[in-house]
């Protein structure tokens, strides 16, 4: 039995031989919505839930709690109450996702004026906020080649955080140290050698607040 309603979903998914592409156009939400769905980070809602057993074909109890047969019975109720109070709401925000910034050597790929496509993300509060797609490991594990981070540039940076600096007109990810005259950019990954550059020379330093992980 699959322990988790995302195993279930991922499991539902996979025996009636749809991707997770094909699975969000028909539900009409993002691909990486299915895939935080599938990795439990997110929690579709009841409606999302009944679709998700029709579309598959599974029997909407199976889906939700594990119990029962995986595909209904002719005695099964085509309705199942589902218990939604069990879940915490969220709500759904698109957000743009701008060109790629990189998570390696800074470089000057990332164009903030741009719009790419549009993706939708749940509990970001800043109507200012975008997504950018990360190219280089210099984060890894953290933030890995070709996944998804939320930037906030209304929220105030500090010394620990994550982010998206501009320093003489390159750009990078880093996780950042803060003192009186000086940026200290830090890699996650060791592989990759710390840099210091001077703080007049930073154009922008935004927070990232959410990481949105690649599915191979």
């Amino acid at each position: 039995m699959k322990h988790t309603l995302g195993q279930r979903i991922r499991e539902a998914r996979r025996e009636r031989g749809i991707d997770q592409v094909t699975l969000a156009a028909r539900l009409d939400v993002a691909s990486r919505t299915i895939q935080r769905w599938e990795k439990g980070e997110q929690v579709p809602d009841s409606n999302y839930l009944m679709r998700l057993a029709k579309i598959t074909g599974v029997s909407p109890q199976w889906l939700l709690t594990g119990k029962r047969d995986m595909y209904p019975t002719r005695a099964e109720a085509n309705v199942f109450p589902l218990a939604t109070g069990r879940y915490r709401k969220v709500e759904l925000i698109p957000l743009p996702l701008l060109s790629s910034v990189p998570g390696g050597a800074p470089s000057m790929i990332f164009h903030p004026d741009y719009v790419e496509k549009y993706i939708t993300v749940d509990d970001v509060r800043d109507p200012s906020a975008f997504a950018l797609e990360v190219k280089g490991n210099s984060m890894a594990p953290k933030i890995e080649d070709g996944d998804i981070i939320i930037v906030s540039p209304k929220q105030e940076a500090r010394s620990g955080d994550i982010c998206v600096v501009r320093v003489n007109d390159e750009d990078t990810v880093k996780r950042v140290k803060i003192d009186d005259q000086f940026l200290h950019l830090v890699p996650l990954n060791p592989e990759y050698e710390p840099m210091v550059v001077r703080k007049k020379d930073v154009a922008f330093m935004w927070r990232v607040v959410k990481v949105i992980k690649t599915i191979s």
